[in-house]
This record gives structure tokens, sequence and C-alpha cells, in this order.
């Protein structure tokens, strides 16, 4: 199933600590935002990738894609002020009535099978989602970091990206959240705002999402792997 692909590297990644967008770390030699958009380039069933990033970075971006041509990065778009207001740029320079997936530039780790059972699922619910389980025992902590309770976790996952949608469904969230200044903490959640099951598929814990320099060391490792 073929699908195209809003990344996302607009953010400044400021818990990173690095004094530079996260997505120009170099890993194994090679900038972050590389190894992530070299997966969907390799990819037969990408149709295409729009990047989302910040204006002021441009230059850096376009000397990147020169250095490394991605054929499949068919345009550089501009990102907003929220990261919702960067998907939403992204979707409307997508051109596509199909599935479109929302992916965090820096989740470099995603697999081609995770990737194409999530867009699978997507084709099939409209909605689909990419988590893992939860390892660790969840408490509700109050404000005076007193426990509350312990939470059954059993039903909980750590949400991940890709997020895949019908583009229409998930056009038709950001333009429901616009009208009243909704701001989600995914794409997600603008989407079962509006009432559309959302199908969770089960991804991989080497998904991870750069943050931290912590993560980093984890991110040698797996590519070592």
């Amino acid at each position: 199933m073929n699908y195209h692909v809003i990344v996302l590297a607009a953010g400044q990644g400021k818990r990173m600590k690095a004094g530079i967008n996260k997505q120009f770390i170099e890993l194994e030699g090679k900038p972050v935002i590389i190894h992530t958009l070299s997966v969907f380039e390799k990819d037969p069933h990408c149709q295409e990738i729009k990047l989302v990033i910040n204006e002021k970075e441009s230059d850096i971006f376009h000397k990147l894609l020169t250095v490394y041509p991605l054929k499949k990065v068919k345009e550089i778009v501009f990102g907003g002020k929220e990261r919702q207001d960067s998907v939403y740029n992204g979707l409307i320079a997508t051109d596509t009535k199909g599935i479109v997936l929302v992916h965090d530039g820096a989740r470099p780790f995603v697999s081609n099978s995770v990737i194409h059972r999530l867009v699978d699922a997507a084709a099939k619910e409209g909605a689909a989602i990419v988590g893992v389980p939860v390892k660790d025992t969840i408490k509700k902590v109050g404000h005076d970091q007193l426990v509350e309770e312990t939470v059954e976790r059993s039903s909980l996952w750590s949400v991940q990206t890709p997020q895949a949608f019908r583009f229409d469904i998930l056009m038709n969230a950001h333009e429901e959240a616009r009208k009243t200044g909704y701001q989600g903490t995914d794409e997600a959640s603008l989407v079962e705002r509006i009432s559309v099951p959302v199908k969770m598929v089960e991804g991989d814990y080497e998904n991870i999402k750069l943050t931290t320099p912590e993560d980093l060391i984890l991110a040698k490792a797996i590519l070592q792997k």
C-alpha cells in the first residue's frame, strides 16, 4: 500500500543541550535527519516526502539535500509556531487522497515492517498509530509528590510515530481543531476528538525519539547492532 509522509524537523530540541538542532547531530558520520529520511527514500511504497523545517534553517537543510540527494523529498515546508501548526502546513502541501503518515525527524530507527503494518491498518480503519506496551509500573502522583494510585498497565501503551491516516480524516481533524484553538498532544488526539476510532499497531522498542543526550548513547548502540 502506497503512502505519502510528512517528516517533522522544525523543533529545536532544547532538551538535547547540543547547541544545534538535534536533526543535525551526526550518528556514524551522517546527520540524524538523513538517517530518518533514508528509511522512507528506500521504501518503494513511499511516494513522496514533505520535509517540515524551521525557516531560519532553510539554507542548512538545502545544503544537506545537496550532499545527500534524496529524490523523494519533493518539497521543503516551513513549520509553524507549534508542532500541530507544522503538521497542518505539511498537510496543505500534500497532494493525495490516500494515506498520509506523520513522522518525527528525530526517530531514525523506524523499520519498514512497522511502517507497512501501520499503513495497512490505516487503509483498513482510516486511522492508525504505532506504539509499544509500557514496561514499567506506572503511578499517578499528586502535586505534593505523593503517590495517589498505581495505574493498571495492561492497557497502557507508549505512543510513537509514524502515525497514519486517510488524508481527508486528518485534514478534517486539523480543521476542526483550528476552529476552536484546540491543541492536541499528537495527531491521533485530534482524530479521536472528531470521534474517529484509531487503531493501535504494535511497534518496536528501538523506534526511539532522540530527545536527551542519553538517547544518543542508545542510538549508537542500535546502529552498531
